[in-house]
C-alpha cells in the first residue's frame, strides 16, 4: 500500500493505452512505453506512487504542465517543453495512483552516451542550447517557474520528420548501446544516424516532477548533484537562476562529453565538500558574504576562504582545462569560456539570464 503500480504488459490504462514495456523507473514513479489506440501512436506514461504525499506531488506537477500548456498557445517557445497530453486517475491494489501522459523520445543521455568521452558536435551544441535556453526562458518569464532538474536524462529529442523519428527510436535506445560513428560502406542506411542527421534534431525539456513555482519553492534540496547550483549547495534561497547553472554545466558536459563537476566522496569529506571543493579550484574563492550567508555555513568553511574538510585544492582555470584535458583549439576557447562563465556566476542575483545566453555570439557563430 502506497507504493508503485504492479503494471504488467498489456495492461490498458483508461480503456485507451496498453503497456507496452518498462521505460525507466524511479523514487517517485515508473515510466510506461504505451500505445494510444486511439490515435495509433506510441505515448509515454508516468504512473505515480499511490503514497498519499506522492498524489499531493503530482497534483503540483498536473498544475505545473498545465500552466505550460495554457502559456503554449500564447507563445511559441513553448515548443521547447514537453507538454501533458492528458492526465488521470485510477485505483490499483496498492491504492489511488495518477498518471500523467507525454509525448514520447530518446533522451539527450542516450544520444552522449553513443558518443563517449568526444563531446557532441559543436554546432548541434549550439542549436540545442538554443532550444534549451528558449525554453528556460519561458518557463521563468512566462510561467513563473523553476525547472529545478536541468540534465541530459530530462532533455529529449524530437524529429519531426516521421523516418528520423523512427531511426532516433532504433538508434538511441538507451538499454542497447550502439556506435554513432559516420555511415560507412556496407552500414545499413536504415539504422544509423549520420552526423547531419543530427541537426534536423529538436531538443525538448522533459520532466516537470522537481519543478516549483518562483514564488512557492516546494523543497530546499532540488537538481541533481553534478549540476546542482552552488547556492543549492549552501542551503541558501534560489530561483530561475539555478537553473541557468544547470544548463552552464549541461553546456560543457555536451560540448567535451565530460561532467563539468563530478564530485565524488571520500574517507574523511561528503559528497557535497568535494563538489564545493571542486567549484573552488575551477571558479575561484567563494566571496564571504556568500559562503556565510547561510546560518550553517561552518558545514563546509572553517573561516572565509578555507574548507573546513579539504585543505589541498588544484585550482585550474575553465581555459587550462579545455585546452590540457580536452585538447581544445586556442581559437575556440575563450569564446566558449565567455559563454559559459556568466552562467556559473556565484552571486545568484549576477549570473546571465537565458535570455542574455540566447543572445551571446557564441551560440550563432
Amino acid at each position: 500500500v502506497g507504493g508503485h503500480h504492479p503494471v504488467q504488459e498489456g495492461e490498458v490504462f483508461n480503456t485507451r493505452y496498453q503497456a507496452l514495456r518498462k521505460l525507466g523507473c524511479g523514487a517517485f514513479a515508473t515510466v510506461w512505453l504505451c500505445q494510444d489506440m486511439r490515435r495509433k501512436k506510441h505515448v509515454a506514461v508516468k504512473v505515480l506512487k499511490s503514497r498519499a504525499s506522492f498524489a499531493e506531488a503530482a497534483q503540483d506537477e498536473v498544475a505545473l504542465l498545465r500552466c505550460v500548456g495554457s502559456m503554449r498557445k500564447k507563445d511559441r517557445a513553448g515548443e521547447n517543453i514537453v507538454c501533458l497530453l492528458d492526465d488521470f486517475r485510477m485505483i490499483g491494489e496498492n491504492g489511488f495512483h495518477i498518471l500523467l501522459l507525454r509525448a514520447l523520445g530518446p533522451s539527450l543521455q542516450c544520444l552522449m552516451g553513443n558518443y563517449a568521452a568526444r563531446g557532441l558536435p559543436l554546432p548541434f551544441v549550439k542549436k540545442s542550447l538554443q532550444q534549451v535556453l528558449a525554453g528556460l526562458h519561458f518557463l521563468h518569464q512566462r510561467c513563473r517557474i523553476i525547472h529545478a532538474d536541468i540534465k541530459p536524462e530530462n532533455l529529449l529529442l524530437y524529429g519531426r520528420d516521421k523516418s528520423l523519428q523512427r531511426l532516433l527510436a532504433d538508434t538511441l535506445d538507451c538499454s542497447q548501446r550502439t556506435d554513432l560513428r559516420l555511415k560507412g560502406q556496407g552500414d545499413d542506411p536504415g539504422n544509423r544516424l549520420e552526423e547531419s542527421d543530427l541537426m534536423n534534431i529538436e531538443v525538448k525539456i522533459a520532466d516537470l516532477g522537481s519543478a516549483c513555482w518562483t514564488y512557492k519553492p516546494f523543497s530546499k534540496e532540488i537538481q541533481t548533484q553534478p549540476y546542482r547550483a552552488l547556492e543549492v549547495l549552501l542551503g541558501l534561497d534560489y530561483g530561475t537562476p539555478a537553473d541557468i547553472w544547470s544548463a552552464g554545466c549541461l553546456a560543457f558536459e555536451m560540448a567535451t562529453g565530460e561532467c563539468l563537476f563530478d564530485p565524488q566522496p571520500g574517507k574523511y569529506f561528503s559528497r557535497d565538500d568535494d563538489h564545493v571543493a571542486r567549484i573552488i579550484e575551477l571558479l575561484g574563492r567563494i566571496p564571504p558574504q556568500i559562503a556565510f550567508s547561510w546560518n550553517k555555513a561552518t558545514k563546509f568553511f572553517s573561516r572565509p576562504g578555507a574548507l573546513l574538510r579539504i585543505s589541498r585544492l588544484s585550482p585550474r582555470s575553465l581555459h587550462s582545462v579545455l585546452l590540457d584535458r580536452h585538447h581544445w583549439a586556442k581559437h575556440q576557447v575563450t569564446p566558449f569560456a565567455s559563454f559559459l562563465l556568466p552562467a556559473l556566476q556565484y552571486a545568484p542575483e549576477r549570473r546571465a539570464t537565458a535570455a542574455q545566453c540566447l543572445q551571446h555570439a557564441w551560440l550563432s557563430v
